[in-house]
């Protein structure tokens, strides 16, 4: 039993005050990793850091369960980063199927990365599960790379009742198109004692499929990478080892419709480091009001800021100028509401304008095409827009 809830038009009480291209953006929060595995001259050692990447780009999820606003057609984001040297551009190519794309380049031509997604919602019963359709594509210019992957599901349980919680599980793969090597991560569900929650296994093979690598971890923590060998002679030792299982509360996937809610297993023990392990990545800290703030990292709490003088250089079309953001930032919340519903009627008015008119809506920065990697369709960055020339921007706002 599920239904759609992309369509659904939520309460701002249920939002945090990010737009999703703004949500979208933090996947470049560990851009160091890119700059890492561009400094590498091994392509395992590259693959293994852009792994660590990929985990990292979904970690700012965690606890982070208020909504983000869905992007009105045509709603831009951009975010440039000269401490970080990159500049991303972001756009709402489409609204029904919601479709968000984004382009990010390095200052100085050592990487790209692009994708666009499709989140499609569903709702089974106490819990809303996302599957982020779209693939996402890390250029390595300089060795000539191309790293292919999509990203885990998301799930927010207790969505009626009880403690709203997340968990990120399934299979995402890595793929190195000039080498053939690939890296296949293992997300875990929870489980029914819990003992697998937000654990991250998985290993790094060559073409001819030889297990180069383990890699273990949890996304809510940090990633290791260690020999296969040593690993397995770890695990057969280990075997005899290990908690009680029998104390640990089951969360039971038969309770999906009862009344009770599914509390979130208590986080088992931090990642057990193996001897002869390597750190990839470890998670930022947190602000200490990040709980008061909508579990913001401290690189969220930047996404909407308007600093003086950058209102004339942004694309109307930016979303830190939507006004039912910035009035809930503001936390006016009577204002957030008034005015998500008079921009989604805008919206609305707009459409039935083009259905009368005949008239197709027209993307400004991304063109639908193929992904020349994978041979999906994919929408691709057409160009132009820190020329700054803005006049055939749409008035969404």
């Amino acid at each position: 039993m599920w239904s759609e809830l992309s369509k659904i038009a939520m309460p701002v009480v249920f939002n945090e005050p990010l737009s999703f291209l703004q949500r979208i953006s933090e996947y470049m929060e560990h851009t160091n990793l890119i700059h890492k595995a561009c400094s590498l001259s091994d392509s395992i050692d590259r693959m293994q850091v852009v792994a660590a990447f990929a985990v990292s780009a979904v970690a700012s999820q965690w606890e982070r369960t208020g909504k983000p606003f869905n992007p009105l057609l045509g709603e831009t984001y951009e975010l440039t980063r000269e401490d970080e040297g990159y500049r991303l551009i972001s756009e709402q190519v489409s609204h029904h199927p919601p479709i968000s794309a984004f382009h990010a380049q390095s200052l100085k031509q050592e990487f790209e990365f692009h994708g666009s997604i499709y989140p499609k919602l569903k709702f089974w019963g106490k819990s809303v599960e996302a599957e982020p359709k779209g693939i996402m594509t890390l250029e390595l210019l300089k060795h000539k790379e191309v790293y292919t992957w999509t990203n885990p599901m998301c799930c927010v349980h207790n969505i009626i009742l009880g403690k709203l919680w997340i968990e990120q599980y399934g299979t995402v793969e890595i793929v190195n198109h000039r080498t053939g090597d690939k890296c296949v991560l293992n997300f875990k569900p929870c489980g029914m004692f819990g003992k697998e929650l937000h654990k991250v296994e998985g290993h790094i093979q060559d073409k001819s499929k030889k297990k180069r690598r383990v890699i273990y971890g949890k996304w809510t923590e940090c990633m290791y990478s260690m020999d296969p060998k040593v690993y397995e002679a770890y695990k057969k030792s280990d075997k005899k080892t290990g908690g009680d299982s029998k104390k640990l509360k089951p969360v039971s996937e038969y309770s999906l419709f009862s009344e009770e809610s599914d509390e979130m297993p208590e986080v088992q023990e931090t990642v057990t480091v193996i001897p002869g392990s390597a750190l990839l990545w470890r998670i930022l800290p947190r602000p200490a009001d990040s709980a008061q703030m909508y579990n913001f990292t401290s690189f969220a709490m930047t996404l909407n800021e308007l600093e003086p003088g950058m209102e004339r250089l942004l694309a109307p079309t930016d979303c830190r100028l939507r006004p039912d953001i910035r009035a809930m930032e503001n936390g006016d919340m009577d204002s957030s509401s008034t005015e998500k519903e008079r921009l989604e009627e805008k919206q609305r008015a707009s459409r039935r304008e083009r259905s009368v008119d005949e008239e197709e809506w027209s993307t400004s920065w991304f063109q639908l095409g193929t992904n020349p990697h994978t041979g999906a369709e994919d929408w691709l960055y057409t160009g132009g827009y820190f020329d700054r020339n803005y006049t055939d921007c749409p008035s969404i706002y």
